[in-house]
């Protein structure tokens, strides 16, 4: 038996774990007590305030339903989601690949197939424009047949998970590319948004003078066999909140401006936004959605 103090307790509790027979499990905990320790120290956190942290986390847990996910809120609100997102990123991802972005807790499997110029939006109103551009390889060559998923709010600043019935899939669907890798489908307008503000997270965001907004974005998700799964979205540039996301999702390569003057917009002077998406190899089977966890999940976006 040995006395404990605020030095050597760290060291006792990563001994008591050594017989962690998952290597994996055991760095990253050894890791975790670790910082967590120096964390402590550091702040010289007092009994009362880990009290209220505890109290803290366990309502962000209470707060977590089917449809709302509070601790992926968290997580994303404390650029946690997008680290992850970026270490991943830079595993395997040819240089040339388009840069990834949140997958949101929005996602759903299954959204209705559209065809190519058909629109996601069934039934809201508002500012129509155009989205298109090709899908291809780091080489430039058309990826023909890829797959892509289009995800976003409608024009209110609204899923269809928050202003409709459950079952309702609306501004969202997923097409086909052609031969060449082209697409092009309508779509409204999207409008940025906060994140729900109701809960522990947005006490804590407001606690820390923060907006709380998203600046208007369309998500997208690509695929196509051989080639490593994108998960990214498109950032509207005239959105006030564009250098501020309040979950670090935008990155200067994935800002759009929407326009009527493109020459190859598949309809002339319709605003349109084009943008080409490269595909890396999958070269270590790690590729796929990297973020906050998707189906039916609602905080962020």
């Amino acid at each position: 038996m040995q006395d404990l103090n605020a030095e050597n307790v760290t060291d006792a509790v990563i001994a008591q774990m050594a017989t962690t027979p998952d290597p994996r499990l055991r760095e990253i905990m050894e890791a975790a007590v670790r910082h967590l320790h120096a964390f402590a120290r550091e702040v010289n956190l007092t009994p009362e305030e880990w009290l209220k942290g505890i109290a803290f986390l366990t309502a962000v847990g209470q707060m977590c339903t089917p449809i709302r996910q509070e601790f992926i809120l968290l997580s994303d609100t404390l650029g946690l989601s997008r680290l992850v997102n970026v270490m991943h990123d830079s595993q395997g991802r040819e240089a040339a690949g388009t840069e990834t972005s949140l997958l949101g807790p929005f996602f759903r499997e299954q959204a209705p197939e559209i065809a190519l110029g058909g629109s996601i939006a069934q039934r809201s109103q508002g500012p129509e424009i155009m989205l298109y551009g090709q899908v291809t390889d780091s080489a430039g060559k058309g990826i023909g047949g890829a797959w892509v998923d289009v995800w976003q709010t409608d024009a209110e600043g609204m899923y269809d998970l928050q202003a409709h019935d459950p079952e309702v899939m609306e501004m969202r669907g997923r097409l086909r590319c052609d031969a060449e890798g082209r697409f092009h489908f309508r779509t409204l307008k999207p409008l940025g948004y906060s994140i729900p503000m109701d809960g522990p997270v947005g006490e804590l965001v407001r606690k820390q003078g923060r907006h709380g907004f998203r600046p208007a974005h369309i998500h997208i998700l690509v695929a196509a066999p051989g080639y490593r799964e994108l998960v990214t979205a498109l950032y509207f540039g005239d959105d006030k909140h564009v250098d501020s996301d309040t979950v670090f999702g935008v990155s200067k390569s994935l800002v759009v401006t929407d326009r009527t003057d493109l020459p190859d917009a598949p309809v002339p002077r319709m605003p349109s936004v084009r943008y080409d998406f490269t595909l890396s190899r999958e070269t270590d089977g790690s590729g796929g959605r990297v973020g906050s966890d998707p189906s039916k999940l609602v905080p962020a976006g």
